[in-house]
């Protein structure tokens, strides 16, 4: 191939790129071009159907169908095998409930975080590890970036139009992860909900925000304990009956917590009873009462506002959370430092999160004939 033949090759790229622009189908990076062969490949992964719809938005008068959801993995830059995960996310996301209801286009900003579990982490190179919310893996960044692109050029969720994010996030571009289940010193997050080792689960999540918690200064598990509730009631934070949250513990801090006795039923258990409010705090930012309609913080004097019943008339205090069972508890990221997170989450959410095994053509759930 001559230097002029390269250079030919490279110019038909950057214009495919250009015309996917000019037709609007990118997040604002440049997507993959995709043909119709490329796109042959993606569905030859599943048995569904092309047109089967794996969410609908009858209020807008949108769905995603598999062949649509198929096309912009491909533009996301997934590989084929990629896949079955993708479509394992959308069946989560369906039965989770709120991107139907359209939170996506929610002034909040939210976004889904994906969560991976099982043999595919290794077999797809699905980063659980170090920089487990950041760049530098392609699986991560595909699968979680082919919702959003579904989310724009399927759904029609754009910025400034069906999409009011006020802010948005920076999880809007890709948001997913795989559990670092080697590293944990408690049966993986499926495991929890009845799945074996070796079958492999995508669980979604409907997300507001990722919260950092620096706690390297303790050895103490109380303390580390009480700093994560901490982040989950503080003040800016929506406090709301639709509130839970997602604890993604790194596996220095889940052991730590693990050699002092607490297993993920207790952790659940300290975390919602630490997660409190005084009534003077909410006092203090004019959310000592809600909604009458809607359920939102107000302050006591406004018009529509009605006595929060949540708030104990004995102590004064509030739970943030509505039970145990709003806290969910993932191991991820690398063993190096005290370093963890706080995901804010929708919910309640019961006993079971939305999991959804992961099946290829032919077979059914990975790891099963």
């Amino acid at each position: 191939m001559t230097v002029e033949d390269t250079r030919a090759i490279a110019d038909a790229i950057v214009d495919a790129i250009e015309y996917c622009y000019d037709q609007e189908w990118s997040d604002g990076l440049p997507v993959v071009p995709c043909t119709a062969e490329r796109l042959d490949a993606f569905l030859a992964q599943t048995d569904r159907t092309p047109d089967e719809v794996l969410l609908a938005m009858p209020q807008i008068g949108r769905e995603c169908t598999v062949r649509l959801a198929a096309l912009n993995a491909a533009m996301a830059g997934c590989r084929p095998e990629y896949f079955p995960v993708v479509l394992a996310a959308w069946d989560s996301l369906r039965a989770e409930g709120y991107a139907g209801r359209g939170i996506w286009q929610s002034t909040t900003g939210t976004a889904p975080l994906l969560l991976v579990n099982g043999p595919v982490r290794g077999e797809l190179g699905i980063n659980c590890r170090g920089n487990v919310f950041g760049s530098g893996f392609r699986a991560n960044a595909t699968i979680g970036r082919a919702i959003r692109l579904a989310a724009l050029n399927a759904l029609g969720l754009r910025p400034h139009a069906l999409d009011q994010a006020t802010q948005g996030t920076p999880a809007k571009y890709t948001c997913c992860i795989g559990e670092n289940q080697e590293e944990s010193p408690w049966p993986a997050f499926h495991e929890e909900f009845g799945f074996s080792p070796d079958e492999s689960t995508v669980t979604a999540m409907t997300i507001r925000a990722v919260a950092h918690i620096e706690a390297r200064h303790t050895s103490e598990a109380p303390q580390l304990l009480r700093d994560l509730a901490g982040t989950i009631a503080r003040t800016g934070a929506m406090l709301h009956r639709t509130t839970s949250s997602c604890l993604v513990l790194s596996p220095e801090h889940a052991h730590l917590l693990a050699g002092q006795g607490f297993d993920k039923p207790a952790i659940r258990r300290f975390v919602f009873e630490e997660a409190v409010l005084r009534r003077e705090d909410l006092d203090r930012v004019g959310k000592t009462a809600v909604s009458r309609t809607t359920s939102w913080r107000l302050p006591a004097d406004h018009p529509e506002a009605v006595p929060d019943e949540g708030i104990d008339p004995t102590t004064g205090s509030f739970h943030v959370l509505t039970s145990p069972d709003a806290v969910q508890v993932v191991v991820a990221g690398a063993s190096n430092s005290g370093v963890s997170a706080v995901v804010d989450a929708f919910g309640p959410r019961g006993d079971r999160p939305p999991l959804v095994p992961v099946s290829r053509a032919g077979l059914g759930p990975t790891g099963t004939s």
